[in-house]
């Protein structure tokens, strides 16, 4: 069931947000939907969200690569001085 809802928002956001949606091909009510239901849905919070999609192979790392043993060697380094 669709109920309607009033906002009182800033001017310029509301032009970015409609430029925003408009890029996306859905509509600005929409748009909002999805960011509420994502901030109450506690399901939807344990999802990887877009941003981070995004950035998701952006750092090409060595194959051979120790994360932990460099990451100790960054913190004995920073705390042993």
């Amino acid at each position: 069931m669709n109920i309607k809802l009033t906002l009182k928002l800033d001017g310029d956001i509301i032009e970015q947000a409609k430029s925003y949606a408009k890029k996306e091909n859905t509509s600005l009510s929409k748009l909002i939907e999805s960011y509420l239901g994502l901030l109450v849905n506690t399901e939807s919070n344990k999802e990887i969200t877009p941003l981070v999609k995004s950035l998701s192979g952006v750092i090409n790392l060595s194959d051979n690569l120790d994360y932990k043993k460099d990451y100790q060697a960054h913190i004995s380094k920073k705390y042993n001085k």
